[in-house]
């Protein structure tokens, strides 16, 4: 979910297609800031095998190679038509549905990571498997919103003004006594 900032800044055309091209830094970096936790030791075994492996590239490339693999990422997973997953995934582009499926040929690419809704509504069921759900039951994913390009995602993502960081769904945590009360009830599976 989008910082404050985000949701007020990122509202017109131009300011969405930077925000496209800062997607992956706000993606990576938002948690740190909106939900900060406290590191544990894999994530500081990351954070030392990161800067062990940047320090050899600038030792043999220099800055440029440092350069190079920033850049790669933040094209990779900003403008670039893939990265269009991550906005279909999570973002309401239609009211009243908040993720949505891509049926394109950048499935076999991806893993069939573009199955989204199937993936929510089987979440174990594995990538490759995805797309015999959909084939399984037509009559409930054919006739609901989904795309064919990623590229359209992010089109429609910056050219439509009714979308913005704020086009997100936000679900209510429960505390620890209400799922216990939902479970002695009998509800909830654990």
């Amino acid at each position: 979910i989008p910082c404050e900032f985000e949701g007020w800044f990122f509202k017109n055309t131009a300011r969405k297609i930077l925000w496209c091209f800062l997607q992956p830094a706000f993606y990576s970096l938002r948690p740190l800031i909106v939900n900060p936790k406290e590191p544990s030791k894999w994530e500081f075994i990351n954070y030392g095998a990161t800067i062990t492996f940047n320090s050899i590239i600038y030792y043999f490339f220099g800055l440029g190679g440092v350069a190079y693999l920033a850049c790669g990422t933040l094209l990779g997973m900003g403008v670039h038509p893939v990265a269009g997953h991550f906005i279909s995934e999570h973002y309401v582009m239609h009211d009243g549905q908040e993720t949505y499926s891509y049926y394109g040929p950048l499935n076999w690419f991806t893993f069939h990571v573009g199955y989204h809704n199937e993936h929510h509504d089987f979440p174990f069921v594995t990538g490759k498997n995805l797309r015999k759900v959909r084939a399984m039951a037509p009559e409930f994913y054919d006739d609901i919103p989904h795309y064919h390009s990623w590229f359209k995602v992010i089109y429609d993502y910056i050219m439509d003004d009714k979308i913005s960081p704020y086009s997100r769904m936000k679900r209510v945590t429960l505390e620890n006594e209400e799922i216990e009360r939902i479970r002695a009830r009998g509800g909830l599976v654990k």
